[in-house]
């Protein structure tokens, strides 16, 4: 099974999905697209990012109680669950995914704030350089694993049972579809804060 969580409705890539689950012809050539779009995607991150100090990466996003670094960490944690899908595809096996809180089921949708809450509360002692560290490496991981599977292997539906008659390719734009999300929550909490006028960054 793969989380609704991880593997969102791409608002910018509805099309190629829906081409993707019909087995059109002209989603067979999209492999070169999509990594282009997550290669973007990081680059994004890593410049709003880099224009932040640690005090606001620190701060919290009020009204919630998550600050920057814990939208990292958050990030991070379900991608981990995307590079072992992608590790079991070069692999041809089952995925091994990390061990997280057997008493919630990320696989099943109506866990998924209580599995965030645990993320949340697991890493939120952490240092921001070892959140950022871990994202980056992370992010970077998930691109490599991605470059390595072949377009046809990406986008056969069939090719893994463990996908349930869904392409890999989901994975990879559920990938850019969270961090989207995410980008564009953290850049309208600071552009009404007035950090993105100062701060200068698109």
């Amino acid at each position: 099974m793969v989380s609704l969580h991880e593997m969102t409705g791409s608002k910018q890539m509805l099309s190629l999905i829906l081409m993707i689950r019909k087995g059109d012809t002209l989603a067979m050539y999209m492999k070169i697209h999509i990594l282009t779009a997550l290669r973007e995607e990081f680059y994004n991150w890593e410049e709003l990012l880099a224009s932040l100090g640690e005090a606001q990466i620190s701060a919290p996003l009020l009204p919630s109680a998550w600050t920057t670094k814990d939208e990292m960490a958050h990030l991070w944690a379900w991608q981990q669950r995307s590079i072992a899908r992608l590790e079991a595809a070069l692999q041809d096996r089952e995925p091994a995914f990390p061990k997280w809180n057997p008493q919630f089921d990320p696989e099943v949708e109506s866990s998924t704030d209580q599995v965030n809450d645990w993320i949340y509360r697991a890493n939120r002692d952490l240092p921001w350089v070892e959140v950022q560290r871990n994202w980056r490496d992370g992010f970077l991981r998930f691109l490599e694993l991605a470059e390595k599977i072949s377009e046809k292997d990406l986008l056969d539906p069939s090719r893994y049972a463990w996908m349930g008659d869904r392409p890999v390719a989901l994975v990879l734009l559920g990938t850019y579809d969270h961090h989207q999300e995410h980008l564009e929550m953290l850049q309208a909490w600071l552009e009404k804060k007035g950090i993105k006028k100062e701060r200068g960054f698109g």
